[in-house]
């Protein structure tokens, strides 16, 4: 494995950095962990979409799919560094999960007919997507969803409701796990469906969270027909597929880039502030926690890299992703924590708060980063996957 990057791939990331400093209000991606849409910017829906109109005309929107479906087929590498480079300037990379999970997904398992009808609208950035497989009682253990699908005619009838569903009060479309067969065993009797979100029987709640954001929702369904063409994959076989959504979702090198970002202007505080009349840095236990985060993101950056570098030689990572995905959002939660104790009271102000320090970012970021857990699989679930794929051990 080569630990350096290429003059090509530096010449590249200097492009994305100059890009970035021409088109993105940094003040627009708000104090927090994410911004308010769930997706790492705060400048509103509209200037949001603005934005990712710019990454899909230059092709960056999709730089990892093959040309014929509108992708600019970038080495693995080079979408790892614009990853960093989106994470690390608080840039939205994306809005809804189309470019990179429902589009490679699609890719993979979709039909000729929901090829074309659906990637070139993901690649042009014309359309806003959200994931339907969460429910109240199907978390972790998902497969035990309830929400059912059944046959009639050219048509599913879906009923069921689904939680947690980021940006549903905007999506154009989602992608759903239902159950097709009821006495099947729960892996083997689930479908994976395309839905429009404009189809009668939908409702959207809110869900706002504790940093008072509305990202979340609750979405109902209520008869709701979906036509047997948006079925991916063959029947009762969708486990399997939204298997390869969550992989793609897992190995991500995002979620550490964007805590380095705020691990670099905590050290900056702590070198400018003076605490009893010497700088904050010159405490050793503050020195001490400084340099065990440093240590840690240099190996989180590590994991996501190997994830990226099993992906360049034509493999599929899964307990090395869930590996990346377990460490980067633990470690989210353990600079949160170190930053919260080291601003002391102040370090509880928000953002919006005169008094703050940092901005307030580190409390947003304390409260955003619980969550960082339970998305895209919750810890648990990651050492389950890694003890019984990785190390071979038994099930529990």
């Amino acid at each position: 494995m080569e630990f350096r990057f290429s003059p090509e791939e530096e010449a590249f990331r200097q492009e994305v950095r100059e890009f970035l400093r021409r088109e993105w209000r940094e003040e627009a991606a708000g104090g927090g962990a994410e911004g308010p849409l769930g997706y790492g910017g705060g400048g509103g829906l509209e200037e949001i979409r603005r934005f990712q109109k710019k990454l899909a005309q230059r092709g960056w929107l999709t730089l990892a799919w093959p040309k014929e479906h509108g992708g600019m087929e970038a080495s693995i590498m080079k979408q790892v560094i614009f990853n960093e480079e989106m994470a690390y300037h608080r840039a939205p990379q994306q809005l809804g999960v189309g470019p990179d999970r429902v589009g490679p997904t699609i890719i993979l398992y979709g039909t000729e007919e929901q090829k074309r009808e659906h990637l070139p609208r993901i690649a042009n950035a014309d359309v806003i997507w959200c994931q339907g497989f969460s429910e109240p009682g199907a978390g972790s253990d998902l497969a035990s969803l309830q929400t059912t699908a059944v046959a009639d005619g050219d048509y599913f009838v879906v009923n069921g409701q689904k939680i947690w569903t980021s940006l549903a009060h905007v999506a154009d479309w989602m992608i759903l796990l239902a159950r097709t067969d009821p006495d099947a065993p729960k892996h083997r009797g689930i479908s994976y469906f395309l839905v429009d979100m404009k189809t009668p029987g939908i409702t959207v709640r809110p869900l706002v969270d504790m940093t008072g954001r509305h990202a979340f929702n609750q979405v109902f369904f209520d008869n709701v027909r979906v036509p047997r063409k948006n079925l991916v994959g063959e029947l009762n076989r969708g486990w399997y597929v939204a298997a390869a959504t969550l992989d793609f979702e897992r190995s991500g090198i995002n979620r550490v880039v964007a805590g380095i970002r705020l691990y670099d202007e905590l050290v900056e505080y702590a070198r400018e502030t003076q605490r009893d009349g010497r700088p904050l840095m010159a405490i050793p236990a503050v020195r001490h926690r400084l340099a065990e985060l440093k240590i840690e993101f240099e190996v989180g950056r590590l994991l996501a890299y190997r994830v990226a570098w099993i992906q360049s030689q034509g493999r599929i990572p899964n307990q090395e992703a869930s590996m990346s995905k377990l460490f980067g959002s633990e470690l989210q939660q353990r600079l949160a924590r170190a930053g919260i104790e080291m601003l002391g009271l102040g370090g509880q102000l928000r953002s919006g708060s005169k008094w703050a320090p940092m901005a307030g970012r580190i409390a947003d970021y304390y409260l955003a980063a619980v969550s960082t857990t339970i998305a895209a699989g919750t810890s648990e679930v990651m050492r389950n996957i890694i003890a019984v794929r990785g190390l071979g051990l038994p099930r529990g």
